[in-house]
C-alpha cells in the first residue's frame, strides 16, 4: 500500500506532510496464489488423458468418440494456456514485490539522509 495522505493526528497538511508506506505482502501473496493455480491446473491437465483411457475401445462405433477426443484435446490445450499464464504471473507478481521493496528501501534511505530541520513548522 503507498499512502501520501497528510498526517491529520498532528494538525499537519500539504504537500510532503504525509508519510509513504508500502507493503510487499500483497504482491508475493498473489505470486503465491498463481503458482498454487499453475500447480492445481498442471494436476487437473495431467489427470484428463489418463480419465479417458478405455472410453475409445469401450464405445467402438460410437461417433461420440471422435467428439470426445476433440474435446479433450481443447480442454488439455485450455488448461495449458491458463497453466503458461500462471507461471509468468507468479514470475511478474514476484519482481514487482522487489521492486517495490528495493524501491521502499531506496525512498527511506533517501528521507534518512536529509538532515532534519529544528525549530521549523
Amino acid at each position: 500500500m503507498a499512502s501520501t495522505k497528510p498526517d491529520t493526528a498532528s494538525g499537519t497538511s500539504g504537500g510532503g506532510a504525509g508519510t509513504m508506506k508500502h507493503s510487499g505482502g500483497p504482491w508475493t501473496s498473489a505470486s503465491g496464489t498463481a503458482g498454487a493455480l499453475r500447480t492445481s491446473t498442471e494436476k487437473s491437465r495431467s489427470g484428463l488423458g489418463p480419465g479417458h483411457d478405455g472410453v475409445a475401445a469401450g464405445a467402438a462405433g460410437f461417433t461420440s468418440v471422435t467428439s470426445l477426443k476433440s474435446v479433450l484435446k481443447s480442454w488439455e490445450e485450455r488448461l495449458a494456456g491458463v497453466r503458461d499464464e500462471c507461471d509468468y504471473l507468479e514470475g511478474a507478481l514476484l519482481k514487482v514485490a522487489k521492486e517495490m521493496g528495493e524501491t521502499e528501501t531506496a525512498v527511506k534511505s533517501s528521507f534518512e539522509a536529509v538532515p532534519k530541520a529544528r525549530g521549523h513548522r
